[in-house]
């Protein structure tokens, strides 16, 4: 028997005509259930099921098992799609997606755990070591509490990041990833957060003691990097932090997309009863478009680049960068339209909840400028740290421009410390 024919689940359908209707069903269901998630604190069972059907789990799943193996363009394009509707959502699928690339880095056999009779596994993550793996015959007794696992009351598998026992010091010591059942795991339901209600990030408890097999675990280092290896596709060895940002700001995309459309709506009967705001709201209205669009154009170049193949560290600090910055924007237009609204976006309903929402992904540590911009400028700062002092040139000399290579991999400084790079990928 080959490797393909292990897995029986069925294939991806790609962008399929039925792969188009299938994503259509999850957005209505998402927009269908967005208040009700966010009064619960829970997705539906019917956009859980939705999202599934439409390929989120199986999208970075490796082809041997079925999965797509799709790429970052197409996956942004489909959970901003979600996220009008619902951010929550739309964050749980950008994280099913982003797990099963994690996954692939497992050995062969703890893929067919995972994977061995469908692709479609919904799979959850804790990438901040947190508590306590001791070495035991074939494999490690884990045992301890993750917090703000997205999605941890509707997934089959948790991957769940704990401190080798011989290098219990972070940041700079060692860690693994360890795949568990989701039965395995009792839930503190923790999660009671301004915003991204919907998204369940409660924590995770493993009570007693858990045999891990050895088959189920691997380097979490490995897999932050995207370390190549046998069976890895070019999604699967993007850097952890060339893909994370963009992916975890395409809910806030979806989301101030559907909160223009929202106040355009308020807007446009609110100017014509009364000329005398009209100039404020038509800026608003430009001001805010813009914003948001010159987001999605920077989330799609970056999706762009990390569908290249690329790996050079320049590469992911840009990512980190051009994330931030459309972050940064999508809250910039929600607080202006949120404001420009007055007491209309002050009750219950979609104006107000997105601009709960997007504050809330705005405040990820993936996505925060001043992370971004430490670990950019040491990359761009780091090819001129070795360079000789150059002596002014005589005057009238003709003025020189020094280009910056685009993909070079300078040196990090202790900001990308394996701690810190952890705590901003979900």
């Amino acid at each position: 028997m080959n490797r393909r024919q292990i897995c029986t689940g069925q294939g991806a359908q790609g962008g399929t005509p039925q792969a188009r209707v299938q994503l259509a069903g999850a957005v209505a269901s998402a927009a269908a259930h967005a208040s009700s998630a966010d009064t619960t604190g829970r997705l539906s069972a019917q956009t859980i099921a939705l999202m599934t059907r439409a390929g989120f789990a199986r999208h970075f799943v490796p082809e041997v098992w079925h999965g797509t193996e799709g790429t970052f363009s197409d996956l942004l394009t489909q959970i901003a799609a979600v996220g009008e509707g619902c951010a929550s959502a739309a964050w749980c699928a950008a994280l099913w997606a982003s797990h099963g690339r994690y996954a692939a880095h497992l050995p062969l056999d703890g893929q067919l755990d995972l994977w061995g009779r469908s692709p479609d596994v919904r799979i959850a993550a804790a990438l901040r070591p947190s508590g306590s793996a001791t070495r035991c015959t074939g494999g490690w007794l884990l045992h301890g509490a993750w917090d703000c696992v997205s999605g941890v009351l509707d997934v089959d598998w948790l991957l769940l990041a704990a401190p080798e026992p011989d290098r219990p010091g972070l940041p700079g010591g060692r860690a693994r990833l360890f795949a568990v059942p989701a039965a395995d795991i009792h839930v503190q339901q923790t999660w009671r957060s301004t915003g991204m209600r919907g998204t369940a990030s409660h924590t995770a408890v493993l009570d007693s003691p858990v045999t891990v097999p050895d088959h189920r675990t691997c380097s979490l280092a490995d897999v932050l990097a995207g370390t190549p290896g046998p069976g890895r596709s070019r999604c699967h060895t993007a850097p952890a932090h060339l893909g994370t940002g963009l992916l975890l700001c395409a809910p806030a995309l979806g989301a101030a997309r559907h909160a223009l459309r929202e106040w355009t709506e308020w807007a446009a009967r609110r100017g014509a009863g009364r000329p005398s705001e009209r100039a404020t709201l038509q800026l608003t209205l430009a001001q805010s478009a813009d914003d948001i669009e010159a987001a999605g154009l920077l989330l799609a170049d970056a999706a762009l680049r990390a569908d290249s193949g690329t790996r050079a560290e320049r590469d992911v600090a840009r990512n980190r960068r051009i994330a931030a910055a459309a972050a940064q924007h999508l809250l910039t237009a929600v607080e202006r339209l949120f404001r420009a609204a007055g007491h209309h976006a002050c009750g219950p309903g979609p104006l107000e909840r997105t601009w709960r929402d997007v504050h809330a992904l705005a405040a990820h540590q993936a996505v925060r400028r001043d992370t971004a911009a430490a670990l950019y400028a040491d990359s761009v700062f780091a090819d001129f740290a070795d360079r000789p002092a150059q002596t002014p040139e005589p005057a009238g000399a003709a003025l020189t421009t020094v280009t910056l290579p685009a993909t070079a991999a300078p040196r990090f400084s202790t900001h990308s410390a394996p701690a810190e790079v952890a705590a901003g990928a979900h």
